[in-house]
């Protein structure tokens, strides 16, 4: 492995930010393919004080050093070669413990409390297991007694299948944690490029005073996966699309291009803005459950050349399933900003590619005066690509060079990629400023509880409504941007899907 000076150097982070992390689920995939790499690379970034300890807890029979073994072999094979280096990979194995814990029974709960013997530090406890024992964990940590005024908890979405489910999570892990030491992860908020949406809205008053109905006639949110279950069919038919997707990572994105500014960078006075959003959004009643909502399901189709099954075909798949792999729909936030501005919002499987982008669209000059050939291609949007490029694009309108255009127009970016504009730089995953802000203590990155429930109170409404109309899903090719119906339902407004390839 390469060494590295500048990492060997760095100085360890901040001492009063020294924790000790329980890992549950320590052996898990998001366990192995996000957390773990996050963490070694704020260790390696000298961002991870030198006293924080990693117990990682699962129900499998291993002891330190197998442990330490495993997650090696995981950052060999997950981190590039330029990432990796001698001394920081031996100081961040050397952290890391291993027990061996039945979580739904007290019983082992004490070897816990015997490890946080003595320590100043507060124990941060990471639930990386399913919700329906989020409860028992927090309640065994406090009859064992491994629990201070200071032990925080990071719970992972989702968190409940609808409202009530989600209430009767929170309140157990309410009953021992107040919600100033819970962070519940979106991991979404943490990425580079919404930070940067935060600072772009707010910093600049180029869009700062357009971002309102009056400049703005409409904006997309597309979060495409080009996967399909893979090997989660279980799972996925409870919750399908919506729940899986809609109810948190669009509706977070939604709530930050619609919030009112905040007071301050404040975590409440930021999430006090998005429950105003998600209070505001209107629900589907009526004729509108049948034209502006679309569901899919995708059939067997081709992704990169090669056949792949439809739904009904994977793996231990219910071929009755009437669960949706894809959503779009037509929604507004009805309040003074932005009355009458549609928000388009898709996301679905096994589409042509891997896309999570939101797109703004300016409304036209209300007078133009160029060739009226032209006028469909008369507007601003801002681009903002979340993956698999992160970066910001401004759609403008030029001149076509030449002497014999004339005053032909030409739309082309103002363009922000990260990745060229920052070589020297690696851009951070998102798990890795999510942890760091939670080593921290600050919950500005993370979803209070009254978001989850109104985003729990929109989507049930619409899952009702699904379930009244008894309606199937319409199909779609594995492969394609989605039902026909989806394309239809933006195009009667005049208005078509934003695709940039």
């Amino acid at each position: 492995m390469s060494q590295s000076n500048a990492s060997q150097s760095a100085p360890l982070g901040d001492p009063n930010h020294a924790i000790d992390l329980a890992l549950f689920g320590a052996l898990g995939d998001l366990a192995m393919r996000k957390l773990f790499p996050a963490l070694y690379h704020l260790d390696r970034e000298g961002l991870m004080p030198e006293s924080t300890r990693i117990m990682g807890l699962a129900r499998q029979e291993h002891d330190a050093a197998s442990f330490r073994k495993m997650v090696n072999e995981v950052l060999q094979k997950r981190l590039k070669s330029n990432e990796q280096d001698q001394q920081s990979l031996e100081r961040f194995l050397a952290r890391l413990d291993y027990l061996k814990l039945d979580f739904s029974s007290v019983d082992g709960y004490d070897a816990i409390r015997q490890w946080r013997k003595g320590s100043p530090r507060p124990m941060v406890v990471y639930l990386s297991v399913g919700a329906r024992i989020y409860g028992d964990i927090c309640h065994h940590l406090q009859a064992s007694k491994s629990l201070d005024n200071e032990s925080r908890v990071v719970v992972e979405k989702p968190i409940g299948s609808d409202l009530h489910s989600s209430i009767e999570i929170n309140d157990a892990i309410g009953e021992v944690f107040p919600e100033s030491r819970i962070y519940r992860i979106d991991h979404y908020l943490g990425k580079e490029t919404v930070q940067n949406l935060i600072a772009l809205r707010f910093a600049n008053p180029l869009f700062g005073t357009q971002w309102n109905q009056n400049n703005i006639s409409h904006v997309e949110i597309t979060v495409a996966e080009k996967v399909g279950i893979e090997g989660r069919w279980g799972y996925f038919d409870e919750a399908g699309q919506l729940r899986d997707m809609v109810q948190n990572h669009l509706l977070q994105l939604l709530c930050l291009i619609a919030m009112d500014p905040p007071s301050n960078l404040d975590a409440d006075a930021i999430r006090d803005e998005k429950v105003k959003v998600l209070k505001a959004l209107k629900p589907f009643v009526g004729e509108a459950l049948g034209r502006d909502v679309v569901r899919g399901q995708y059939i067997a189709g081709n992704s990169d050349g090669q056949a792949v099954p439809g739904y009904l075909e994977e793996e231990d798949a219910n071929i009755q399933s009437q669960t949706e792999t894809f959503v779009a729909m037509k929604t507004e936030v009805a309040n003074w900003r932005w009355a009458g501005v549609p928000f388009y919002l898709r996301t679905g499987k096994r589409m042509p590619e891997k896309l999570s982008q939101i797109v703004i669209h300016f409304r036209q000059q209300p007078h133009y005066i160029f060739d009226p050939d032209q006028r469909g291609i008369a507007s601003n949007k801002l681009i903002i690509r979340l993956q698999p490029e992160e970066g910001i694009a401004l759609q403008v309108l030029t001149k076509d060079s030449g002497l014999d255009k004339g005053m032909r127009l030409r739309p082309g970016p103002l363009h922000l990629d990260f990745n060229s504009a920052f070589p020297k730089s690696r851009i951070p995953d998102a798990y890795e400023r999510l942890l760091l802000e939670v080593m921290k203590g600050q919950q500005y990155l993370f979803v209070r509880r009254d978001e989850i429930e109104h985003a729990w109170r929109w989507c049930d409404q619409l899952i009702d409504g699904w379930k009244k109309r008894d309606t199937p899903p319409r199909r779609y090719p594995a492969g394609s941007w989605g039902p026909v119906a989806s394309i239809a339902m933006i195009t009667q407004d005049g208005r078509s899907w934003y695709e940039d390839y």
